[in-house]
């Protein structure tokens, strides 16, 4: 029988059968009957595909409106015989429920507010690899050979040939500074960089060390660039961190790849300076290392020296934090604790 016909004929007999039911229980035993998975119309919809072209919309579109029909009259037989229309599954007039909102991480909070400091100032955002050369992590750096910081110990070796052997081995940056000098030998100066991003060390983990954590580098090269720009570029980084009353300090250090170098101090927050436990009875807190960038990184980058110097320094984004938040324990930031972290 044409498929159309029997649709007639079906819709003919649902109708009336529909129209018969005496009571609302008779009513679901004809809609699986006519509406279900296994009713005709159910057969004929899925025989669709099988029809000629000519045939297969005209077809579909009847089954559409027997299945509407259908609906149409099992409604209509409801209502005549009593039966109320159920519920929604939702009552729209009670409050909404709050979906809980993801957060930033307090270190991403923290390197973003870091970059937001040297970004107007012209600085541009780098990243560079994680798995490094030997040579940029240490040799371009004007890192001796016997520097204890090339030992097991100090850096994670990575144990497998390296792609460029006269590089030497691959290992987990213990820094960003390599950054600066991949940065350096590709670009001529002047130029103004800060490098964020994930270094490790082999470090015991205790509330205050962690064998993972953030650095944020930076750097500036050009002809005349000084040791007093670069203190007042980073009193200008700590008071728009810590505040603009932050008082800060510049001790004489030795870093291998900068010279002269310096470690920076802020007052303790918690004692302004006076010695607490916080601070450990100094009144200060060392924040970051700095110094302008020695004549032999230059050198191994092809600037010449005697036309072009520069400042480089680091912090440690973890340790900032820490400060900034009130946090006593490092290990917080990485546990992924829902109480910690959605106090953020």
């Amino acid at each position: 029988m044409n498929p159309l016909e029997e649709l007639a004929q079906l819709l003919a007999q649902a109708v009336a059968l529909i129209g018969e039911a005496a009571s609302p229980e008779r009513l679901e035993p004809l809609r699986v009957k006519f509406l279900g998975r296994k009713s005709r119309l159910s057969e004929i919809m899925s025989g669709l595909p099988a029809l000629p072209v000519e045939l297969r919309a005209v077809t579909g579109k009847q089954a559409n409106q027997f299945k509407a029909s259908v609906e149409a009259a099992l409604a209509q037989r409801r209502q005549v015989l009593g039966v109320a229309p159920a519920k929604p599954a939702l009552d729209v007039t009670l409050p909404g429920t709050a979906v809980p909102q993801g957060r930033l991480h307090p270190i991403t909070r923290t390197i973003e507010a870091i970059l937001g400091v040297f970004q107007p100032m012209g600085f541009e955002v780098i990243e560079g690899p994680e798995a490094e050369f030997a040579y940029y992590n240490f040799d371009a750096l004007n890192i001796p050979p016997d520097h204890p910081s090339r030992e097991s110990f100090d850096t994670f070796f990575i144990d497998t040939p390296s792609p460029q052997p006269a590089k030497g081995p691959l290992l987990l940056r213990s820094h960003t500074s390599p950054v600066q000098v991949r940065v350096m030998e590709q670009r001529p100066p002047p130029l103004r960089i800060v490098v964020p991003g994930k270094v490790y060390r082999p470090d015991a983990l205790d509330p205050s060390h962690s064998f993972m954590f953030h650095q944020v580098e930076g750097l500036m090269v050009d002809d005349r660039t000084t040791f007093a720009d670069l203190k007042g570029v980073l009193e200008q980084c700590l008071k728009a961190l810590f505040g603009a009353h932050t008082r800060t300090r510049f001790r004489p250090h030795f870093f291998p790849f900068t010279e002269p170098s310096a470690e920076v101090d802020i007052a303790c927050a918690a004692c302004q300076g006076a010695g607490c436990p916080t601070c450990g009875r100094k009144g200060w807190l060392e924040i970051m290392g700095c110094g302008m960038v020695h004549p032999h990184v230059l050198k191994a980058v092809r600037y010449n020296p005697a036309k072009v110097q520069g400042f480089a320094f680091g912090m440690g984004v973890e340790r900032i934090a820490m400060l900034q938040y009130g946090v006593k324990d490092i290990r917080l930031f990485f546990e992924n604790d829902l109480r910690f972290l959605s106090q953020f």
